[in-house]
């Protein structure tokens, strides 16, 4: 039992950096009462490239979270993830004296056997999660205390860190004035914050799309069964559209949020924009062009998603029953419809669930790891907040002390209606907006509507109407060597 109900997550990000603090409530409910995002200074694929501007950031985002909760935040989870994350599975054995219960020392015995695990010196243990365990070859056991065997083995998926990047990390937040209570994968606390009741009973692949990384992580009747992280995320498209447009990084960003879309067919078909480029150079391009760029990159994170999980664990559509995608980059618009089509699977946009107080706030899959480590620090203590889960419902969080009702309610398999698995509830059409019923193209602003502000390299405005500029943090461009050749066959005629 935590002695203090307050729980502080922070999610350093390579664009943004969250803080949420969460209390929970008597009921075992969860109350976010405080969130600061700030833009991300110093960081770069999950690591710190800057420990001045990182702490500055940090200590920016927790003053912005303090002020609104009136609560002074002492220690904090914080996220990690990036190519620094290694992960692998590990068996256990222990024996059972005959005519013996098995006992929690003996379950924390095999546990520890399966930690036992020659590891590189440079790498830090951050999580051992328990799958299920076999007594006396009996699988798919959650919670063997009780039971009677002599033999009893389980599985451990073991994550740990390189030191150099945590040792960075730990000194920003410290600096900054916190404790750290602990570590966070970060694909672990998105998938906490964002799994259903029926998804936490079966096999679901959970996509969070960051700014710099796409961390992956599968879970398999609600425990972390394989995690990994891909180096490219959502400002890689950034990325590719300032450098086919030759417009600055920040316009870029204005540009794809405003208008773009990951499957072409979703963009207004009639909006134009007109591009004017630093060296003075004036172009016209479709929104439906625009997206034509996105497209091939978003494909790209998918099918390098794909091969991860072909290579640990099998076939997708043979592995998992369902996708989660969550995280900043998944808000624009096609990423759900784009990896229903890729993975052949039904597929939702993840967002927090189960949270009261600043909900609303908080709600969006931006905050999904943020709260999702806020849920990380009630769970260490075997306390399920009761909200989380609709009445009737499994109590299933990741724990091994709870079961999942026999009659939980599954989403459809892969194929079970023709190549492509129906559209959910509430996650768009599984094919483009071309196809009848399916959602109006996206409005455009006003004529003479100022989006945003001119800048000296170079303007960007929609034809006949006013110019537009923005401003976000700029993105890594070194993940796309080879793609943006592809693309320019589809420009030849500005090169």
């Amino acid at each position: 039992m935590r002695e203090n109900s307050i729980i502080v997550g922070l999610d350093i990000g390579t664009t943004k950096i969250t803080t949420v603090i969460g209390e929970v409530a008597p009921g075992g409910t969860v109350d976010i009462i405080g969130e600061g995002s700030v833009p991300s200074e110093g960081m770069k694929r999950g690591s710190v490239i800057n420990l001045e501007r990182a702490t500055q950031a940090i200590r920016q985002s927790l003053h912005a979270a303090e002020r609104v909760s009136g609560v002074r935040a002492r220690s904090v989870f914080v996220s990690v993830g990036g190519n620094h994350t290694k992960a692998m599975t590990s068996h256990g054995l222990a024996a059972i004296r005959r005519q013996q219960e098995i006992t929690p020392g003996d379950v924390e015995r095999a546990i520890e056997n399966a930690r036992a695990v020659p590891l590189d010196p440079s790498l830090e243990m951050l999580h051992t999660i328990p799958q299920e365990y076999v007594v006396d070859g009996q699988e798919g056991i959650k919670n063997p205390v009780g039971m009677h065997g002599v033999r009893l083995e389980v599985d451990v998926h073991i994550v740990a860190g390189t030191a150099g990047p945590l040792l960075n990390l730990r000194r920003c937040v410290q600096e900054a004035g916190l404790q750290i209570e602990g570590f966070v994968l970060h694909s672990l606390a998105s998938g906490l914050a964002t799994l259903e009741a029926p998804e936490q009973a079966q096999t679901t692949l959970v996509i969070d799309m960051g700014g710099g990384t796409t961390d992956i992580g599968v879970f398999k009747r609600g425990n972390l069964a394989h995690s990994a992280s891909i180096p490219i995320g959502g400002d890689h498209v950034t990325a590719d559209l300032a450098q086919i447009l030759k417009i600055p990084m920040e316009e870029a960003e204005k540009v794809k949020r405003h208008y773009g879309a990951a499957i072409p067919e979703l963009a207004d078909q009639e909006l134009t924009l007109e591009i004017t480029t630093g060296s003075g150079a004036t172009h016209a391009i479709s929104a439906f062009e625009l997206s034509r760029v996105i497209r091939p990159r978003v494909s790209e994170i998918y099918g390098l998603i794909r091969d991860e999980i072909e290579q640990a664990l099998g076939p997708v559509e043979a592995v998992a029953q369902s996708v989660v995608i969550t995280g900043g980059a998944a808000t624009l618009p096609g990423t759900v419809e784009l990896a229903r089509e890729r993975f052949r699977l039904p597929t939702r946009l993840g967002k927090p669930r189960g949270i009261q107080g600043l909900s609303d706030i908080v709600n969006g899959p931006a905050h999904a790891c943020s709260v999702g480590m806020v849920l990380y620090g009630i769970s260490q203590d075997g306390r399920v907040p009761s909200g989380l889960l609709g009445e009737g419902d499994p109590v299933y969080f990741g724990g091994d002390s709870a079961q999942p009702r026999s009659d939980a309610p599954y989403p459809p398999g892969p194929f079970s209606s023709g190549p492509y698995p129906p559209a959910q509830p509430g996650n768009g059409p599984a094919y483009p907006a071309s196809v009848p019923g399916g959602p109006a193209p996206k409005p455009g602003p006003k004529p003479g509507e100022l989006v945003y502000g001119p800048t000296p390299e170079s303007q960007v405005k929609v034809q006949g109407q006013g110019p537009l500029t923005g401003a976000q943090p700029p993105a890594d461009k070194g993940a796309k060597t080879g793609f943006v050749d592809r693309v320019r066959a589809l420009f030849r005629d500005w090169f």
